[in-house]
């Protein structure tokens, strides 16, 4: 199929499955914001597993299918976007990041940023940490949160001179999502590496906003 053909078949699925209810629902969970078919997650990515399996074969990246499902109004063609883009993480580049880049400065809010963020900071590519560093210091908090919260998972691997560098750019900050992003950080360390997170607590602990500290200090 086409890009326009796997796009159509996407929407008439959606459309199948849209419940008023639920969109309602979610549309109130994100302030409303944004429109849904109001589909859940788990029916949802059903509706398109095999498209995206399909998509995987061809070992290739859809930028045009894509933007046909950023583009729509529905919320859950964002997500699938984002899922697709999971899925082939592995064929990302940083020649990639431009594209990426519209994903991540359009219809901007918690649910997209938060699935964002490590699809950049999984791109296979040692030039990733600098990219990280500018988004940190961006005017748009949105990046700095895709900055703040791109290693979560890492485990032993996390590079904690960067996390550090990356938080410490960003105390001081009065914006809910960037503090809460640092608490998150921080506290998804700890799992790993507790004596490193409060050390880093007790450091920095007259910069760092309560939220922060309430977040980062959950496990230690």
């Amino acid at each position: 199929m086409t890009s326009q053909e796997t796009y159509e078949l996407l929407v008439e699925r959606f459309e199948a499955a849209a419940s008023e209810t639920g969109a309602q629902a979610m549309s109130a969970y994100l302030q409303h914001q944004f429109t849904f078919f109001g589909v859940r997650t788990p029916q949802r990515r059903l509706l398109y597993k095999d498209i995206i399996a399909t998509e995987k074969k061809k070992k290739k990246i859809d930028w045009k299918l894509l933007e046909l499902a950023w583009n729509h109004p529905h919320r859950e063609l964002d997500y699938f976007v984002c899922d697709y883009l999971k899925a082939q993480q592995k064929l990302l580049t940083l020649e990639d990041v431009p594209r990426l880049m519209n994903f991540a400065t359009s219809h901007q809010w918690w649910d997209s940023i938060d699935c964002l963020d490590r699809i950049f900071g999984n791109i296979a590519d040692q030039r990733i940490p600098e990219l990280m560093l500018e988004f940190a210091t961006s005017d748009d908090f949105w990046l700095r949160r895709i900055a703040i919260d791109h290693q979560l998972g890492r485990k032993e691997k996390t590079d904690t001179n960067l996390l550090a560098q990356i938080v410490l750019l960003n105390l001081g900050s009065s914006e809910f999502f960037i503090n809460k992003s640092i608490g998150w950080a921080l506290r998804d360390y700890s799992k790993t590496n507790p004596a490193w997170v409060r050390n880093f607590l007790e450091e920095h602990r007259a910069k760092l906003a309560p939220l922060s500290l309430k977040e980062a200090s959950k496990y230690i």
